[in-house]
């Protein structure tokens, strides 16, 4: 077949859709395997970056970046005319919610749009991106075959779900284990061919749905634990039990438990919003996914809990939460990392705000934050700073931060996180979310 020769003798140009937090990555990986790739994205100032060696996401190393580029393996455009010139192409763009948590695959369909005037026979076109099961043969498939293209034969189509996680040190894309599924025997083949090039080990799936739904239930499995322990850590906070001494008793047991740990809601891009794709496509099927959408409201809840045991915490120190000046601690949505899509810490300044509280916050992986039309910038996190405050509130827990000295300074500090269990000293100043 002519394609999976190209593929194996890397002569297939390569073309990446989308360079954020999966197609960055994925496009400097194959690069570095010997393809030619071209990264398409409609961000002008992304395509800058990219063309001039300069990195902006954290799991990319930089000067494998600048590497590629200056070796000329890897160029980026906005210009989508020149998805003609390549023989793979890797949809990477973003699939959010609409506001009433309905699938939002209008980024899909704008390359689709594209796509259709530059298909060409020998071509394999996979989607990457986290989407409802059915989405690939549904969507993708028969906007292609419009052009006349026989599937299997002279264009071939699969899913194969990215599995990035941010921040992760141990498994990058080229060693985190790919799903592939493909419309025919042949696209799976051909879609398979060219994963192996890169990646470690390859899963071939018999169809585009499975893969799909494999992805989605990987994130609702999540959120589903992730729901019961927070469940849970609100009942302890009632019976004044401490959940991290709860979840790390149970977690001796030597089978049949896996621990998940409590916080002030969910965030990045898949947890928050992939089960609501499948629990939106069982509809469809007259299947209510009660389960599913009763974790999505528990996780969205707690940043209203955490809200409100603020006002606890300050109401017995005799203050009000209107007026209290609250130092933020952390506001991307997990540690040591830049991403804060979808991050809680923004849901709770967002309630503290509107409650009269004074904010300030520290995170040196966020710079800036536009929040309720003000822009607030990082603060270094020094003594006069924590001693002027009401409450330090920990929402994302960096391992830069000092945590004695948060704790020898602030007034109090309500721990969301976890954060502080290591701390020695001044322990009857820290709250956390169930004591």
């Amino acid at each position: 077949m002519e394609i999976i020769e190209k593929i194996k003798s890397r002569t297939a140009k390569v073309g990446v859709v989308g360079l954020g937090y999966v197609g960055l990555p994925l496009a400097v990986l194959n690069a570095k395997t010997g393809f030619s790739v071209i990264g398409f994205d409609a961000v002008a100032g992304k395509v800058e970056r990219v063309n001039k060696g300069e990195n902006y996401i954290s799991d990319v190393v930089d000067a494998e970046l600048r590497q590629v580029v200056e070796e000329k393996r890897f160029r980026a455009t906005t210009d989508f005319s020149e998805l003609s010139q390549c023989d793979v192409i890797l949809i990477c763009v973003p699939t959010p919610l609409t506001r009433n948590k309905e699938p939002d695959i209008s980024a899909i369909l704008s390359v689709l749009g594209q796509l259709t005037q530059h298909a060409h026979p020998n071509m394999l076109v996979v989607l990457e991106s986290t989407t409802y099961p059915g989405t690939t043969e549904e969507v993708i498939m028969p906007a292609l075959v419009s052009k006349g293209l026989i599937v299997g034969k002279d264009l071939f189509i699969a899913f194969s779900p990215e599995r990035v996680d941010p921040g992760n040190k141990n498994f990058k894309t080229h060693n985190t284990f790919k799903l592939v599924g493909g419309v025919t025997d042949a696209c799976r083949e051909v879609s398979k061919t060219f994963y192996e090039q890169s990646i470690v080990k390859i899963f071939p799936l018999s169809s585009p749905r499975v893969a799909e739904m494999a992805k989605v239930f990987e994130n609702v499995f999540r959120s589903v634990n992730i729901a019961l322990v927070n469940e849970l850590t609100m009942l302890c906070d009632r019976m004044d039990i401490n959940v991290y001494e709860v979840i790390d008793a149970a977690a001796t047991k030597n089978f049949g438990f896996m621990p998940f740990y409590p916080g002030p809601g969910v965030g990045g891009h898949c947890i928050p919003l992939d089960p609501y794709y499948l629990a939106w496509k069982s509809k469809e099927y007259d299947i209510h996914t009660r389960f599913i959408e009763l974790a999505g409201e528990i996780n969205e809840n707690m940043p209203y809990f955490v809200v409100s045991k603020i006002q606890r915490i300050l109401n017995q120190r005799g203050q009000c939460l209107k007026g209290a000046r609250i130092v933020i601690l952390g506001v991307t949505y997990k540690a040591d990392i830049e991403d804060s899509r979808e991050s809680p810490a923004t849901k709770v300044m967002e309630l503290l705000h509107k409650e009269g509280a004074l904010l300030q916050y520290v995170d040196p992986f966020a710079p800036t934050l536009n929040l309720e039309g003000q822009r607030y910038s990082t603060q270094d996190l020094k003594p006069e700073l924590l001693a002027g405050c009401a409450c330090a509130l920990i929402l994302t827990a960096h391992s830069v931060f000092d945590y004695e000295l948060i704790c020898r300074h602030a007034p109090v500090v309500f721990d969301t996180r976890n954060g502080t269990r290591q701390v020695q000293h001044n322990r009857e100043k820290i709250v956390l979310l169930s004591t």
